[in-house]
């Protein structure tokens, strides 16, 4: 299976390589992924969609990381991961990370090959690492979490004050747990202010990789102030049903808001991926969100889930992936489905060209968007029962 998982995401954290072992070794990696996107925000009963041209940066990164040999087999370990808004919109957008140092997986920690990995610092929640190799669009507009972690707070989301564990691997299997602390300042003493805890367990050894995710965020005291580390939704209002389903905003919010006080989501997810031959891979992930944040605490949650393939031929890579999320808990007609089609051509072993198309198509009471989930060109439903797509024509560069 694909192993970016770990190797874009904590690969310094899990096992830092022999060559990196000198004191003050540093290596400086990246991507540089631009696209251009022909867009359509979809037609509603109302309103004629809204076509756009744009040029598109798709989680485009320069890091830093290394490590310092300690001796007996411990490690030091750090890393300093920033957003690059290759198509120059967005520098200083809080929902990219914009031109701000070190906004995505930035940490410091300690390695052992035997006893694992501790980090703290801002990282990839668990939840989110259990099954990104198994979306064969991840970062673009067709990335399956346009329907797939849709909570009141990101579910498949990169967080702040993190405190991680990542046990070492062995015959295959590995676990991982963080702790999310929520608020850091409180306005009156003993004030609950929020928080969250991750966890993954994933085997990954020959064709096949499973993994199993849960995840909890606990929504603090309604007056809790400080600086926040869960995504939360414009929609929220107090007392009444909170989350309008495909609404949740890619703005940083507050694990202490009006109308959440002492409230709870939590989701579960499974993801199973198999390479049936050398040149054909499946993937398909299922999850459960479920919560208290509707009226008299009712439930809002919903179930979703994504089956996608990739099928290599020469230098070419074909890929589908469909993905649905379903009705919100109390609200009828509140799902929607999308596909996902398109080619990758490998020019090197880092360097790729690509042709993409997606539909999302809402049912009537759902909201949902291409928002990319790393994309700076997002596409924003135009209302609900919009049918929003686009055409996405880029270029990859992994150094």
């Amino acid at each position: 299976m694909n192993k970016k998982l770990i190797a874009l995401a904590v690969a310094a954290a899990i096992a830092p390589a022999a060559a990196m072992a000198d004191s003050g070794n540093v290596s400086i990696y990246g991507i540089m992924d631009v696209s251009y996107d022909i867009t359509d925000n979809g037609n509603t009963a109302t309103a004629q969609g809204i076509r756009t041209q744009k040029v598109s940066s798709n989680s485009s990164r320069l890091g830093f990381k290394g490590t310092e040999d300690l001796g007996n087999g411990l490690a030091a370990i750090w890393q300093i991961e920033s957003q690059i808004n290759a198509d120059g919109n967005g520098l200083s957008s809080s929902a990219t990370g914009g031109t701000t140092f070190g906004g995505r997986n930035t940490f410091a920690g300690l390695s052992s090959k035997t006893a694992g990995t501790a980090i703290l610092g801002r990282h990839d929640t668990p939840y989110k690492l259990a099954t990104r190799s198994l979306d064969y669009f991840g970062d673009g507009l067709a990335d399956n979490r346009n329907l797939m972690g849709q909570g009141a707070g990101s579910f498949d989301g990169r967080q702040s004050d993190v405190v991680a564990y990542i046990s070492p691997t062995v015959s295959g299997m590995h676990a991982a747990i963080a702790h999310v602390s929520g608020a850091e300042t409180a306005t009156t003493s003993g004030q609950a202010k929020g928080g969250a805890w991750s966890l993954m367990g994933m085997y990954d050894n020959g064709p096949l990789m499973a993994s199993l995710a849960y995840e909890k965020h606990n929504f603090g005291d309604a007056t809790a102030a400080g600086s926040a580390t869960i995504v939360t939704p414009t929609s929220l209002v107090a007392g009444t049903a909170v989350v309008t389903p495909g609404s949740a905003a890619t703005s940083t919010g507050t694990l202490g808001v009006a109308g959440l006080a002492n409230r709870s989501e939590k989701a579960w997810k499974l993801g199973v991926g198999y390479k049936i031959m050398p040149a054909f891979e499946v993937g398909f992930a299922y999850e459960k969100i479920s919560n208290d944040l509707g009226t008299a605490n009712a439930d809002t949650g919903h179930k979703a889930y994504t089956l996608g393939g990739k099928y290599s031929m020469g230098s070419n890579d074909l890929k589908l992936a469909y993905t649905h999320v379903g009705d919100a808990a109390g609200t009828s007609a509140s799902g929607a489905k999308q596909w996902a089609l398109g080619v990758d051509h490998n020019m090197s072993k880092r360097t790729k060209v690509y042709a993409q198309y997606v539909k999302l198509s809402n049912d009537t009471n759902g909201a949902y968007g291409l928002n990319g989930a790393g994309a700076t060109g997002s596409v924003t439903a135009k209302g609900a029962d919009a049918d929003p797509s686009a055409w996405s024509f880029g270029m990859r560069h992994n150094f």
